[in-house]
């Protein structure tokens, strides 16, 4: 059951990232293009997935709608592996002393304002655009990864083999790099399987309330803001991109708990 939800979970993760990737080169119609005597046409032979209230193509704009959430939620997972790693890593060095209590009370500090509450005050200050929303996101995930590394680190540095690279003499941040993050590096991975996922939930519901990626760049978040008026006159407009949503972090999620039991050596052994 497990192999069959990690490959669910490729394949539909897959499906979008490779929607994103094709609209890089190729999409059915111009996103941008306009066509007001076409509006709100269900699917057809002509627009697959119908047309909205502005007659633009769904399914143009479902993929790079696609790519739009890709791009944040990977940069923004990419600010999470940066800067969390280093200091999750730094916090289980120092265990028990000021340096992991600082990082420790910095990531409770950040935990204390949720990732919409730092949009709004970073939108407050610079505007709304995809790259507040990255950083609004990212700034989330550090604490996330912190967290993560020094709890698979710290019981690695009671290990006997630790202490003997301690004996030959080699200082903390070597041992840190060259022995303990090989030995977290599954915890990461599948960590940062789920904050893509979550990322990608995020950009949407920024997009939602307008602190997204901004007109005319299509996303889904926005796509569904746009739409939720016309439901009942033309559910296709609302439905496909709450279910691209749906689809992807569900994919992701399942990809991460595949990851998770094919990685974690303890779950080899109970199986």
């Amino acid at each position: 059951m497990t192999r069959w939800g990690l490959i669910l979970g490729a394949f539909l993760a897959g499906t979008a990232v490779l929607a994103a990737l094709i609209s890089f080169v190729w999409t059915p119609y111009d996103v941008t293009q306009m066509a007001i005597a076409d509006k709100l046409q269900p699917p057809s032979a002509a627009h697959w997935l119908g047309t909205d209230h502005f007659g633009r193509d769904i399914l143009s704009m479902i993929m790079v709608g696609a790519r739009t959430s890709i791009a944040v939620a990977l940069v923004a997972v990419g600010i999470g592996i940066g800067a969390g790693v280093p200091l999750g890593l730094l916090a289980a060095a120092n265990r028990g002393g000021w340096l992991d209590e600082l990082v420790m009370r910095g990531n409770d500090l950040i935990f204390a304002f949720p990732s919409l509450v730092i949009a709004i005050l970073i939108t407050a200050a610079f505007g709304p655009s995809a790259v507040n929303a990255i950083i609004a996101i990212g700034i989330f995930n550090i604490p996330v990864f912190a967290r993560v590394t020094r709890g698979g680190a710290m019981p690695l540095w009671v290990l006997d083999y630790i202490r003997a690279a301690e004996v030959a003499g080699k200082g903390r941040a070597r041992i840190s790099v060259e022995h303990i993050l090989p030995n977290i590096t599954n915890l990461l991975i599948v960590q940062g399987t789920i904050q893509f996922s979550l990322g990608i939930l995020a950009e949407a519901g920024l997009s939602y309330v307008g602190l997204g990626a901004q007109p005319p760049t299509p996303s889904w978040g926005r796509m569904l803001a746009e739409a939720q008026t016309m439901i009942t006159i033309a559910p296709h407009v609302a439905v496909i991109p709450g279910l691209c949503i749906v689809l992807t972090v569900l994919g992701l999620n399942l990809l991460g708990d595949g990851l998770r039991d094919a990685l974690d050596p303890r779950l080899k052994v109970m199986r």
